[in-house]
């Protein structure tokens, strides 16, 4: 296994996809993976539009048309692809927009299809654009034309494909070129997850993994879980070690605010970096606006990091705010943080350049 996509020092907040998420040797993982649509917790919409055009392709005949999903990570965009296949019948192979480096790369894995057959693109706006130009013929026609050599003894090889599906997941949909994304038959958004929805998820994965969780607990871990199935399951096996360690192994509900009060993650599942940021965003800056630039300078992270990691969450609770000048800090998040609001800021970075102006 190739562990270069994981990430081995994220926080046990952060949705992206680590290493111990697999399990010893990828198995436990798997194991709390839905394997139907009926198993597949939440996702309303999506599931009942799915179920449709699944049912219509099998009394059809015919392979699904080409799906993107879309949506923040740890939602299951994985996890609803390899379920499409399942449903349909035909064989899932997976790959990764950055892995296909090649046009030869995705001719290896497109005429090693059968009919019918699911290919799963994770991180499909990372596509190159050589790659994703090949792609279009393939999706459209069916079919793909491959040069071979150069200068006068080149030479266009014609390869027939099998119908297949392609599923597209990403999580920056507005980096998906228009004519990769009018390609796909059908766009689906994937939604954050309510705490009643995570809970189930908790006692689901709970259940096979042998532990006994109760349903206050339950409730508590998942309305920690930010929305994401993938962090909602995370917290339930670092719990499971706290009870495990200082209880009697069962997770009752002041076992669960002990051990997440250990790991620093409060009510809203903000954990200690969440509130770092915050507090200096208030301290030096009158809560804002302040830039991007300045702000990774004064927490000492970089600024890609807080763009993709830390601000998603934080934009979507409304703790925090873009606008032209820079980013501020909302009433809501000083009255979570318990630090009086004021209108009138103190100092700030009046022209989101990354230029502190103290007035």
């Amino acid at each position: 296994m190739d562990f270069s996509e994981f990430d081995f020092e994220n926080r046990i907040v952060d949705s992206s996809l680590q290493y111990n998420d697999l399990g010893d040797g990828g198995d436990s993982e798997n194991s709390l993976r839905p394997r139907t649509l009926d198993d597949y917790t939440g996702q309303k919409k999506a599931k009942e539009e799915l179920s449709i055009y699944i049912n219509a392709a099998k009394l059809r005949g015919e392979p699904l048309d080409h799906v993107l999903l879309y949506g923040p990570p740890g939602l299951g965009k994985t996890t609803l692809a390899a379920i499409i296949a399942a449903e349909m019948g035909v064989s899932f192979r997976v790959t990764s927009g950055p892995a296909i480096e090649k046009k030869g790369d995705l001719l290896a894995l497109l005429t090693n299809l059968s009919e019918g057959d699911v290919l799963f693109i994770d991180e499909i706006h990372r596509l190159s654009h050589e790659v994703e130009e090949m792609l279009y013929p393939a999706m459209e026609d069916y079919a793909v034309d491959f040069i071979i050599g150069k200068g006068p003894a080149a030479r266009s090889i014609h390869f027939s494909l099998p119908h297949f599906t392609l599923i597209g997941a990403t999580t920056r949909a507005g980096q998906i070129t228009t004519p990769l994304r009018d390609r796909f038959g059908v766009v689906l958004r994937l939604e954050l997850y309510t705490p009643d929805e995570l809970s189930a998820i908790i006692k689901r994965s709970a259940g096979i993994l042998g532990i006994d969780v109760d349903d206050d607990s339950a409730y508590e871990i998942a309305s920690r879980s930010r929305g994401t199935p993938r962090i909602a399951n995370r917290l339930l096996k670092r719990v499971r070690d706290f009870a495990q360690v200082r209880g009697d192994g069962a997770i009752k509900e002041d076992t669960a605010r002990g051990a997440l009060s250990m790991l620093e993650i409060d009510e809203l599942g903000l954990d200690n970096t969440d509130r770092r940021m915050l507090s200096a965003m208030i301290r030096y800056y009158g809560g804002g606006p302040v830039g991007l630039e300045t702000l990774a300078a004064t927490i000492g992270e970089e600024a890609v990091t807080i763009e993709d990691v830390y601000e998603p969450y934080l934009l979507q609770i409304g703790y925090l705010s873009r606008t032209p000048r820079g980013r501020v800090v909302t009433r809501m998040a000083y009255e979570h943080l318990g630090i009086p609001y004021t209108d009138t800021p103190q100092r700030g970075d009046e022209s989101g350049d990354g230029q502190l102006t103290i007035g």
